[in-house]
């Protein structure tokens, strides 16, 4: 019987992170704090039993790293890897490089936080979730899922909100509850899933 086992992991701090900056499509490097959140990632799989067939990554330093060090404490580096924008964070637009302190200094704390936390309303020159996850759930679909289905251990290493398009299909949430399913940095999240790409179970691999 095929596994069908597809694990999700949000990259580790990365600098913009700890700066309190608003990332998107920038390209900061891990943190110290976010190279061990991703050796941690690693070490947790190992431990649990997982190894994989194939990964999926961004176009973003910071997810390809993660990937790059947890695969090394599995002992699977070189990996089967495929990296595409479409699984790159939600585009913050103007608001990308900008302390989010100053950002509400701006704009008002109200505006600031429509931007954040709306489902569909995206900051100047930016993404919504919505528009994100109209360019990730399709990638999902059609390139991430067969794979999942076909019995290929897959792992996803990307981003908070590009993860939030391939959740809110796996766990059912609506546009108002998946703004509030948090996602911690290195975290493996786990599903196994039903022949008809339902979840069959999902562990969160959280201390």
């Amino acid at each position: 019987m095929s596994e069908r086992l597809l694990v999700l992991v949000r990259h580790g701090q990365s600098e913009w992170n700890l700066k309190n900056l608003f990332t998107g499509w920038r390209d900061p490097d891990l943190t110290p704090l976010g190279v061990e959140e991703a050796h941690k990632a690693g070490r947790r799989l190992k431990e649990e039993g997982y190894q994989f067939d194939i990964a999926f990554t961004s176009k973003l330093s910071r997810a390809q790293k993660t990937l790059e060090l947890a695969l090394g404490d599995l002992g699977q580096s070189g990996l089967a890897t495929v990296e595409d924008l479409a699984l790159n964070e939600r585009d913050y637009g103007d608001l990308s490089g900008l302390n989010k302190d100053d950002a509400r200094a701006k704009w008002g704390e109200e505006q600031v936080h429509v931007w954040r936390r709306s489902y569909d309303v995206p900051p100047p020159g930016g993404e919504s979730l919505k528009d994100t996850i109209a360019r990730t759930l399709p990638y999902y679909v059609t390139e991430i899922l067969p794979k999942v289905l076909q019995g290929q251990r897959t792992l996803v290493v990307a981003h908070g909100n590009s993860l939030r398009a391939l959740i809110m299909v796996l766990e059912k949430h609506t546009p108002e509850t998946i703004m509030k399913r948090e996602l911690a940095t290195g975290v493996p999240v786990i599903y196994r899933l039903k022949p008809d790409s339902t979840v069959e179970s999902v562990i969160d691999l959280a201390d």
